[in-house]
């Protein structure tokens, strides 16, 4: 199983990726450095062996490449193998080249280090114990140079290769270590989200149980309503006043009652999980039918581009509400200027599905142009609405913006065509 799920920048794909470069700056590094010994210093070098491992590590790495680029999951083993390849090439390199009397022998730390942070214990002890064998065996084994055909003394020749080795070292080790803390704090804010995402979903679950229990607890007294109004209208028919007060009252009852199967019928679909499938402009308009019978004051001006009113859009029954809620909230919002001019404009941009919202309001203030809205910023009503409606934002892998315009605001939903099939 692949470690990568466990946070962004952190698993087996992102060490390879790094081997791989590298890789390639091992494979220019130690061709300057047999070219500059042979032709500069006058050391004599095995190049065709040193030639061979260089040009069998820029073999692997073109493979290393187009392993990365095929898209499969790659599994921590394969990168146990790629560190297993390039220590061994080391190896024999220092082989060649002194052994453990080499300077760059502590190039051998740097696989180990990068596996720290990254692999599991298990595969942690193969690279430790692969690089110690390597290092034993050429404590033992190993080719010595010839320091004395070089022209510079042994001592300027060791601390040359010392120097470099150590900024060769501490710079693979700054670098790698900075990007992995940079990968850590990146995860530590997603954590963050993702709590604060579930805290918010908890409290609007435990809204939903109220309003469930809400429902059970009101559909008794409705129904004992509605069996004695029209008792009522009944011995009250002489009085045409209160007979038009009942008949009132029904009507209202009923209403109440639609309302209360509703939001059975939306819990049951929620539960579900089933998705809606259907034309989009056919969608659009049963938002907005359901809309101007709860505002039928506001006038609603609907733009949908043409590229997009064939499309058919999959989307739980939540997102239904979450318009209805964005064109509610913008209702109230022109209501405060003096204003019943809201705009709905439905828009593709690439691969994202664009629903704009536009009122004639006082805009949102700076605080409620937060990534995560919480409220509307209205005096009146639950606050509810853009929570909820970030919520299923979310769940469909979208975004919720805002933004002020000239003259009021403009909240964008924008979904990924995944939604839409």
């Amino acid at each position: 199983m692949s470690r990568d799920s466990k946070g962004p920048g952190i698993g087996p794909s992102t060490l390879a990726r790094s081997l791989a470069w590298l890789r390639l700056c091992a494979v220019f590094g130690q061709s300057v450095t047999v070219l500059v010994c042979i032709t500069l210093l006058g050391m004599h070098l095995p190049l065709q062996a040193l030639a061979a491992g260089i040009l069998g590590l820029g073999l692997f790495a073109i493979y290393a490449y187009w392993r990365l680029s095929t898209r499969k999951t790659l599994h921590e083993w394969e990168v146990v193998l790629h560190i297993a390849v390039d220590t061994l090439v080391l190896g024999y390199l220092l082989y060649f080249t002194g052994g453990a009397d080499n300077t760059f022998i502590t190039l051998l730390l740097v696989p180990i280090a990068l596996a720290a942070t990254t692999l599991r214990v298990p595969s942690l002890l193969c690279v430790s114990g692969l690089a110690g064998l390597v290092y034993l065996t050429l404590l033992v084994w190993y080719q010595p140079l010839d320091l004395d055909s070089a022209r510079w003394s042994h001592r300027a020749l060791r601390l040359t290769g010392a120097t470099l080795n150590f900024a060769i070292t501490a710079g693979l080790l700054a670098l790698f270590s900075h990007r992995q803390a940079r990968s850590l704090r990146r995860q530590q804010v997603e954590v963050q989200r993702v709590r604060e995402r579930a805290l918010r979903d908890e409290g609007i679950l435990a809204i939903a149980t109220q309003a469930a229990g809400a429902a059970h607890e009101l559909n008794t007294p409705l129904s004992t309503m509605r069996m004695l109004l029209p008792e009522l209208r009944k011995e009250h028919s002489a009085d045409i006043t209160l007979a038009e007060d009942l008949e009132l009252l029904e009507v209202q009852v009923e209403r109440c009652r639609g309302i209360l199967r509703e939001m059975v019928a939306f819990g049951k679909a929620q539960l579900a999980e089933e998705p809606e499938t259907r034309p989009l402009a056919e969608f659009i308009q049963l938002c907005l039918a359901r809309f101007q019978l709860l505002r039928p004051e506001v006038e609603l001006t609907l733009n949908i581009r043409g590229d997009v009113s064939d499309q058919t859009i999959r989307a739980p029954v939540s997102l239904r509400h979450a318009l209805i809620n964005l064109l509610n909230n913008a209702a109230d919002a022109s209501a405060l200027c003096d204003s019943r001019q809201i705009e709905l404009h439905v828009e593709r941009d690439h691969g994202w599905l664009d629903l704009l919202v536009i009122d004639n309001g006082p805009g949102f203030s700076e605080t409620h142009q937060a990534p995560l809205l919480g409220r509307s910023g209205k005096r009146s009503g639950l606050g509810l609405g853009m929570a909820l409606t970030q919520a299923t934002a979310e769940r469909l892998n979208g975004e919720l913006s805002v933004r002020n315009l000239a003259s009021g605001a403009e909240v964008r939903l924008r979904l990924p065509l995944e939604v839409a099939s």
